[in-house]
Formats: C-alpha cells, structure tokens, sequence
C-alpha cells in the first residue's frame, strides 16, 4: 500500500507555461526540488505531484523518480562538498541538480545545461544562494570522480537505500538482496489486465497490434507492452475492456477463486479494496456478492470508479477491517481478501519515495497492524471457506512470519493444498511469474501470497 502524506502547496510566485510552448527546464527544476522537498519531509510523492501544475507534472515526474533513485548518492556527494546541510530547499534544489550529474550514463541532460539551469530555478527561488548553487555544482564537475568515489564508500549511497532497509533485506534474502536492491531503481513494466467479460487475451493482442502497439501474453489474464503509453491510446480502456495491473497484483483473484468453485453469489469479503484493481478483478471472473470495505471513505471512491468503468458492481463499506461489529452484518462469507497495508517494499521501483518515506519501526508497527486485521476477519469466514492473505512487500515480517505466527495461534487454520500458495514473490526475473521464460523473463512486483482453509 502506497504511503499517503499531505499535498504539496503551489510555488510561489509559479507563473505557469503558455499553452503549446515546452516548459523551462529551470521550472520543472524548481517543482521537482518542492517534490524531493516533501518527500524528506515525510510526504509522499503522490501528494506531491498531485498538486503539480497539470502543463508540467509530467517532466516533473520523470526528474523526481530519477531523484529518488539516487537520493543516497546525491546525499553522500552533497556531505562531501558541503558539510553542513544548507536550508531544506536550498538542499533540495542541490539535491536534485547532483542526482541528475550523477555520472552512471543515464543524465537526461548535458552537465552545463543542468549547471545552468540549477542557477537559473536557485535565481528565482532563491536569489541569496544562486553563487552557492553554481559554486557547488561546478565544483562537483571538476572533482566528480573524487566526490563519486567517497561517496560510493557508504551503503546507503552505493545502494541508493536507507542503511536499515539494506541490513533488513539482507537478514531475509542473504543471496538475493543485492540484485533486490538493484531491481528497485529499474522503470518498471507496464501490464495490463484484459477483462475475461469482453474479451480473450488473443483478441486485445490483436486489437493492440492495429493500434501500432507491441505486447506479449503473461499469466492467465495478463498483456505485457513492450513500450508504456498513456492509457487513452489502449483500445477499449474507457469502455472497461482492459485496466493496467502488474502481473503479481493479477494473480491475487485467481488465487482466491482456484480449487473449489465458488457458487454464483458466494459472498466475498474484498477487506482493504482501494483502489479496486483486484475487486474489479474478481469480478470479472466469477458472479460474486462482493462487499468491498476500505477505511478511507475518499480512497472507497476510487473503486466506485473503477467498478463503473468496468461496468461491474459491488458493495461498498466505508468502515475499517480490524472492527467487524461496526460494519458486518452477522452473515459469515465463502472467501476474503485480505491485501493488508504493508511497508511497500515490493513496489518500489514505481514509487520510489517509498524507502525514503519508511523508517524502521514502520515495520513492526506495520506487522502488528496485519495481525489485528487477520485476527479480526478470521471469524468472518465460514467452516470451509477461504482467506487470501497477501501484501506488496518482500519484507517476511510482513509476509511468511506473519502466516508462521497465524497459523500458530489459529488451529483452525491451514494452507489450501490446491492450488498451492505461492509465498514470497520477489520482483526478479525468477520470480515464479506464470509465461516467463529465462529468454524473455520481465520481473513483476514482489508480492506475498499465502491461501489458507477453515476447517
């Protein structure tokens, strides 16, 4: 789950970009130093480029992602040449402008425009430190190879992670945990979910290739594209016969849906649905009584409209999972869903202030917050029926020690023997994810999947 935080408030003084004409790279400079900003400040960057002028959120996206998957390079750079941190949106603007000279081959701009261009936003948003903008800046270009190699000798910047999310990984995944890091800073792929009510996964391949699109099949339900694009360009978006999905995300309702059939209106709890991928999901699926219940009534509102794009209907219940005498009716249900909030981990490579935003002690808090919700909807499910528990995390305290505890305190509880849950999915290549080959392997999102039975 995505963290949340409050949005970021307009520039100042932000005098916008005239229609047709290409934004100054000074002004998205500026907006991504107020995004880096916010997120140090323990606000995401969904919030943060919420409140971005819509003529330039876009650039400013691409700089803030490319920010943040260098912000502990630019930090370690940033003590060296200057080891008292400037005023925090000074530091920012700095920040920004050393992440994007970083020298790995991946610069979307030339060094002296960058330069230039940091001097120019540092003018207009603070004049008093425009000299020590430029002097810091050009300093780093003539001693980078210096600076970068003192630099790289901290994990937290060789890695680009905060030191305690790299000590976690590597305690969970001894052998993995490099290639786990390194996957976070890649651009993730682009999938969708064809809706079985429309159509074959055949046919939208077909409907994508006459739209000059390029994609391949993964999982059961699954289109990979070759190449993101704006979602107006795929067919039949807007008339609900495809929504975007990563593949580890898909496997979630048939897994719920998989061994014995449920009967047409099985009642299906979705316990923490927005935004409603995988409740449209079961939807498409299965004729289902689906109640959808989520905590945040605006974020309920999501799935209202996904639903209505999908032309599908569900239940929906504004009310929080952990206290069942204030929405549940006393009617036990044949399956539930239970996608519990959890540190973000396995998603990072999509948002990635998510390691900059956790701390440490989130953790904890957050595999507590977990075992209230299991305990609380366990008694929900009727003898025989089934639980889905998963989380968006590779952290196993949020994921298989979570299950371990679970089942040792619950009796009446064990694994689904068909299908088989899947446990840990990492976001690599061998990740376990259906139509992936050593040839063509993409990684999905890291996921943890554990079905479990009431006996």
């Amino acid at each position: 789950m995505n963290p949340t935080g409050n949005a970021l408030p307009p520039s100042a003084g932000d005098p916008g970009t005239p229609a047709g004409a290409t934004p100054a790279l000074s002004r998205l400079l500026g907006l991504t130093a107020d995004a880096v900003a916010a997120v140090r400040a323990g606000q995401s960057l969904t919030a943060a480029l919420a409140r971005c002028p819509n003529d330039v959120r876009p650039g400013v996206q691409s700089l803030s992602f490319h920010v943040l998957r260098r912000l502990g390079q630019a930090l370690a750079a940033r003590v060296v040449l200057v080891p008292k941190a400037p005023p925090k949106a000074v530091d920012a603007l700095l920040l920004s402008a050393l992440a994007l000279l970083w020298p790995d081959g991946q610069a979307p701009y030339a060094d002296h425009t960058l330069v230039d261009q940091a001097v120019t936003a540092a003018r207009q948003r603070h004049p008093a430190s425009a000299s020590f903008i430029n002097a810091v800046l050009r300093r780093f270009l003539r001693e980078r190879s210096a600076v970068v190699e003192v630099a790289q000798g901290t994990p937290s910047a060789r890695h680009n992670h905060p030191q305690w999310w790299i000590e976690r990984l590597q305690a969970d995944w001894p052998e993995q945990w490099p290639a786990l890091l390194e996957a976070n800073d890649l651009r993730p792929p682009m999938t969708l979910r064809v809706n079985a009510r429309h159509g074959s996964v055949a046919q939208y391949l077909q409907r994508l290739a006459g739209a000059g699109l390029s994609a391949r099949p993964v999982g059961e339900h699954g289109v990979l594209l070759d190449a993101p694009c704006p979602v107006q360009r795929l067919p039949g978006f807007a008339d609900g016969d495809v929504s975007v999905q990563d593949e580890s995300a898909q496997r979630a309702a048939p897994l719920l849906l998989a061994g014995a059939a449920l009967p047409p209106g099985a009642r299906v709890l979705d316990a923490c649905a927005a935004p409603g991928g995988k409740t449209a999901h079961l939807l498409e699926l299965a004729d289902l009584d689906v109640l959808a219940l989520d905590q945040d009534a605006l974020r309920l509102a999501r799935v209202q409209e996904t639903l209505d794009r999908l032309h599908l209907s569900a239940t929906l219940c504004a009310g929080d999972a952990g206290e069942p005498a204030d929405w549940w009716d006393g009617r036990p249900f044949d399956a539930i869903l239970l996608d519990a909030p959890c540190s973000a981990s396995g998603i990072v490579r999509r948002h990635p202030d998510v390691r900059w935003l956790r701390r440490a002690s989130d953790i904890s808090a957050l595999a507590a917050l977990q075992a209230r919700l299991l305990a609380a909807v366990w008694p929900l499910l009727k003898s025989g029926g089934r639980l889905l528990y998963c989380t968006c995390s590779v952290f196993k305290a949020e994921g298989q020690d979570q299950i371990d505890v679970f089942l040792q305190r619950n009796m009446d509880a064990r694994f689904a023997e068909q299908p088989l849950s899947p446990g840990h999915l990492l976001p690599l290549a061998d990740n376990g994810s259906a139509g992936n080959s050593a040839e063509n392997a993409v990684p999905a999102d890291g996921f943890f999947y554990a079905l479990l039975i009431k006996n």
